[in-house]
């Protein structure tokens, strides 16, 4: 299995955790709302990382690589709004995520340092 491989993947399980998430939350606008731009920010990181393995020239790579970046950072901060607005039993999961989506941002901050 590449390296490739297992971002894509850890990627797609970021977003899908994030979803599941997400579904737990108890239904108040705010929650509603802060839960829509998450799930939106962390199916983006997957979608542009997948985009990025196709893409036609190392600038368009490195300008996808960086978008990846840029959701990751958009996933943890919505996270991190949902964690510190709801109940302490959301916390553990959430900060989990808000974990997982600061580790991304800093591999692919690694990406874009070794291809510049």
């Amino acid at each position: 299995m590449s390296k490739q491989y297992d971002l894509e993947e850890r990627t797609f399980c970021f977003a899908k955790n994030v979803t599941l998430y997400v579904r737990q939350l108890p239904k108040y606008v705010s929650t509603l709302e802060h839960g829509k731009q998450v799930i939106r920010a962390s199916g983006s990181v997957g979608a542009n990382y997948i985009e990025a393995n196709e893409a036609l020239s190392k600038k368009d790579f490195i300008m996808r690589i960086k978008i990846c970046r840029k959701e990751a950072k958009e996933s943890a901060y919505w996270l991190r709004l949902i964690v510190e607005t709801n109940d302490e039993q959301y916390k553990r999961e959430g900060e989990n995520l808000i974990n997982e989506a600061t580790e991304l941002k800093k591999i692919f901050s690694s990406i874009i340092l070794k291809s510049q």
